[in-house]
């Protein structure tokens, strides 16, 4: 929750530098919008009914319920943890990153902080040898 409420926060920073944001899920449409309108997410872009395995397709971790979070919420049977993605135009990935647990993310001011590196020195992608 906190997390995308930032995103939401600096949507206008990424947008300035080009980048579209979308937040995609494995949740249903229902479970999405719930989470969307709870969270006062009023322009993030949210997707919903990313299939299990498509997450794995993108190297999401997948986990079981353990049943209510410590944030009160149900847990899906299955769902993909957590990844951030930058993928280029052409849909080729720049830059990935996922994590087993719901914590461990990277840090949008951090993420925003590379994109200009990235930008002022045209800096390749790495890990596609």
């Amino acid at each position: 929750r906190r997390y995308l409420t930032e995103l939401e926060t600096l949507l206008p920073e990424f947008e300035k530098r080009g980048v579209a944001v979308v937040a995609a899920s494995s949740d249903t449409v229902e479970r999405a919008e719930q989470a969307k309108n709870g969270w006062g997410l009023k322009s993030l872009r949210v997707a919903y009914g990313l299939s299990i395995g498509d997450a794995r397709k993108w190297g999401l971790y997948v986990s079981r319920s353990n049943g209510m979070t410590s944030a009160g919420v149900i847990e899906p049977e299955l769902f993909n943890e957590p990844g951030l993605f930058i993928v280029r135009p052409d849909g080729r990935l720049y830059w990935g990153t996922t994590s087993t647990m719901p914590f461990g993310r990277p840090h949008f001011n951090e993420v925003l902080q590379s994109l200009d590196f990235v930008i002022a020195k045209d800096y390749p992608a790495r890990g596609d040898a």
